[in-house]
């Protein structure tokens, strides 16, 4: 086969058609909590995944605190709870932020109504710039590919090296990550749905969403219940007890942005609690993590097998290239993740000091501080995939990511009427904090402050020390 037929080949492959839904069947239908506003739902048009079980309470997200409460650790993936409406008895009278129940109730009356006011005018404005960008999206890695099939040639290397990494993060950021949130499911179109979409990163769609919508959003910023939260092998907070191994978790941090898609993998088949308590995984556990190798497998036939193979003898230069994509696409995704949840500013929580009757209120609230920004240009918003928006995505994450600039005034608004701190800064400024905040909480609480430079060695020998 020549190498046109190879590439026509490979171009037919990469381009399904998107321009509007289509009738499928023979797959069972799912829909993970929260994922998507509950007026969207139409199980006779969108096939979902195998074996998921239906799950579609009024609202997602709002935690059942009191289970965790009562069960200490124990998987959060299952526990919602909805008190929407209903006056409840609350054990804690000030919240985080310092406001009052009263005030708590207000704010999550006033969230409520701009969430509404956006999921009523969805329509085809939003399905347009969807179906849009993934055509770009598609029609820029297909191209960028080809122009790798030359990789020999500096200039085409370049192009084609350059343009799938731009390719590569559009599909992970603002495409993947927010179609598996059931941003678009009200399009009713089974081409871009939560349950039926598939991306280019490692982990299976379906366990992504198990960790990150169902528990992630469920739970944002409880210490010990969150794994975005350093992803359960970093301090996060100065509360947690310092240990000398922590000292190593600025470099962690940098290798898990280097691998970050594995790291992902990884982490939402919750291999490191199975490492570090020492436990065999379940057989269902077994049955995700064969799922996971599939996947892997499928990525790296793709990105170091098939498409290098094609360039025959550019090979190499072809393989340099894919893989340069994929770690820029890791360092950009894991520095637009860390923007959004560790900078200075932004708060964590223990999980005894919320009450355990959280409202929506208080869940939105929690999202509020627990949150931040990054301040840009509308380029710089669409390469984060809209998560420069990352306090709106936290309170609504079922809104379709193209309304968040439009509503980010709005939710500033209240941060300013109840005197919450709107954490916001743009890129490098946000970077450095979050780093700042990894390296400092990388240390003992104060040590930074107690060691100057007539003290440096004998504080960096109780550093050291051996723990008695």
């Amino acid at each position: 086969m020549s190498m046109r037929a190879w590439a026509l080949a490979a171009f037919a492959a990469f381009m399904p058609t998107i321009d509007g839904p289509t009738n499928q069947v023979g797959v069972h239908r799912f829909h993970f909590a929260g994922a998507q506003h509950p007026s969207s739902h139409d199980p006779t048009e969108c096939p979902t995944r195998p074996g998921q079980e239906n799950a579609d309470p009024p609202f997602g997200y709002v935690a059942n605190v009191a289970a965790l409460h009562s069960v200490g650790a124990q998987s959060a993936g299952d526990q919602h709870t909805m008190r929407e409406g209903k006056p409840v008895e609350q054990s804690v009278a000030i919240r985080p932020g310092g406001l009052s129940r009263t005030q708590v109730i207000e704010l999550g009356k006033e969230l409520d109504i701009l969430r509404q006011e956006v999921l009523d005018s969805r329509g085809q404005r939003d399905a347009t710039y969807i179906r849009r960008l993934i055509r770009a999206q598609r029609m820029l890695e297909i191209g960028s590919r080809v122009l790798l099939l030359a990789s020999r040639n500096k200039g085409a290397w370049l192009a084609g090296t350059t343009g799938l990494a731009l390719a590569k993060i559009f599909d992970n950021m603002e495409i993947g990550h927010n179609v598996l949130h059931g941003q678009w499911d009200w399009m009713h179109d089974p081409k871009i749905h939560s349950s039926t979409w598939d991306w280019d990163h490692a982990s299976p769609p379906e366990q992504w969403q198990r960790a990150h919508n169902q528990i992630h959003h469920t739970y944002t910023n409880i210490i010990g219940h969150d794994n975005d939260l350093g992803y359960g092998i970093m301090r996060v907070d100065e509360a947690q007890e310092w240990k000398r191994r922590h000292l190593v978790q600025p470099v962690w941090n940098l290798v898990t942005a280097c691998i970050f898609e594995w790291g992902i993998a990884m982490y939402d088949l919750d291999l490191g609690e199975h490492l570090r308590d020492k436990r065999a995984m379940s057989p269902e556990k077994k049955k995700d993590a064969r799922r996971t190798l599939r996947k892997v497998g499928q990525q790296v036939a793709k990105d170091y097998l098939v498409w290098p193979a094609l360039s025959v003898r550019g090979w190499r230069t072809t393989l340099a290239a894919n893989a340069t994509a994929n770690l820029t696409r890791n360092l950009w995704s894991h520095s637009v993740i860390m923007c959004g949840h560790f900078p200075e500013g932004v708060e964590v929580f223990e999980l005894e000091a919320l009450d355990p009757t959280e409202t929506r209120g208080d869940w939105y609230l929690r999202q509020m501080l627990g949150s931040a920004n990054i301040s840009g240009s509308k380029a710089m918003h669409l390469m984060t995939g809209n998560l420069s928006h990352q306090i709106e995505h936290h309170l609504f994450p079922d809104l379709p990511s193209n309304r968040y600039a439009e509503i980010a005034p709005k939710v500033r608004a209240l941060f300013e009427k109840y005197g919450l701190n709107y954490c916001s800064r743009p890129l490098l400024p946000q970077v450095y904090s979050a780093w700042h905040r990894v390296v400092r909480l990388s240390l003992p609480n104060g040590w930074a402050r107690r060691t100057r430079r007539h003290n440096l060695l004998p504080q960096l020998g109780k550093l050291l020390a051996p723990t008695t």
